[in-house]
């Protein structure tokens, strides 16, 4: 099974929520898209700052659970975003992660997040925590 599939079969509710589709995924690179619903918009009928900062941190966590040894966990310890433009409604978003860092304690991955017609609309670096796995 490659990254991707691994991604798309693995159980990511909150992801699912949102209506986000993953398109690629490897150790180095995670793409994904996410139409912007009504149901995700602020007034007036633009993307909500919360919504493009659950889009690039979902990225960013899958990211890190690519590159996580077996049975070790992940959660988001920092995140800071600049937003850059809106998104209106009916607009598709994609979103680009990257690599700042890859230790075996934190990840630090940066989000690009631009319009389809490829218009900045945010900024986003992250850090994540690595989980041990529990010893039985």
């Amino acid at each position: 099974m490659d990254d991707l599939d691994r991604l798309r079969q693995s159980p990511l509710p909150f992801a699912e929520l949102l209506g986000i589709h993953f398109t690629s995924a490897s150790k180095e690179r995670v793409t994904a898209e996410l139409l912007v619903r009504d149901d995700l918009c602020t007034q007036p009928a633009i993307l909500h700052g919360g919504a493009i900062m659950a889009f690039a941190d979902t990225l960013g966590a899958a990211a890190t659970i690519l590159n996580l040894r077996d049975g070790a966990g992940t959660t988001t310890i920092e995140s800071k975003t600049n937003f850059l433009a809106p998104a209106p409604v009916g607009t598709k978003i994609l979103g680009e992660t990257t690599p700042v860092h890859r230790g075996r304690r934190t990840m630090v991955w940066q989000t690009r997040v631009t319009t389809e017609a490829g218009r900045a609309v945010a900024q986003i670096t992250q850090t994540q925590l690595v989980l041990e796995p529990t010893k039985p």
